[in-house]
């Protein structure tokens, strides 16, 4: 059991090096919501980047901006997030299925977390909604198949 811990320990410790020896290092900055640059993402919100690509391995962080009324449909991210409402109330839920029942008002200051492949969804139902990102990348967002 003892040789087992070690091997289990020696290859979170080999992965970790590993992902940390991938990612570029992150760049003294200081920046006011203002001074953000935003781009429109391909589900028809802005995004603007803060550090790091989501797209390679290392560390990210972005905001998300959402427009009133906006329904992101059940989804799954291949990494680990922490999100941070930062204004506005956002809807969220866990599941396959689009639910209002199952969901939870989050205003400003609240957190949520996603582990990879926890399919859920969020509706900036009553206002817009921003939203901080931070993950480990490389990330991928894929639609969940609801039988429909």
């Amino acid at each position: 059991m003892k040789t087992l811990s070690r091997v289990a320990c020696a290859t979170v410790l080999a992965l970790l090096i590993t992902v940390a020896a991938h990612a570029d290092p992150l760049q003294p900055m200081r920046v006011t919501p203002d001074e953000l640059t935003w781009k429109p993402t391909p589900g028809g919100n802005q995004r603007a980047i803060i550090a790091g690509d989501p797209q390679k391995a290392g560390l990210y962080i972005y905001h998300t901006r959402y427009a009133t009324g906006f329904r992101n449909q059940p989804h799954i991210h291949s990494d680990e997030r922490i999100v941070t409402i930062l204004s506005g109330t956002l809807l969220v839920g866990y599941g396959q299925q689009f639910d209002k029942s199952e969901m939870k008002a989050l205003p400003a200051g609240s957190v949520f977390t996603e582990h990879p492949k926890q399919p859920h969804f969020v509706w900036a139902k009553d206002g817009e909604v921003v939203i901080q990102v931070i993950g480990h990348g490389p990330s991928a967002t894929t639609p969940v198949a609801t039988g429909r």
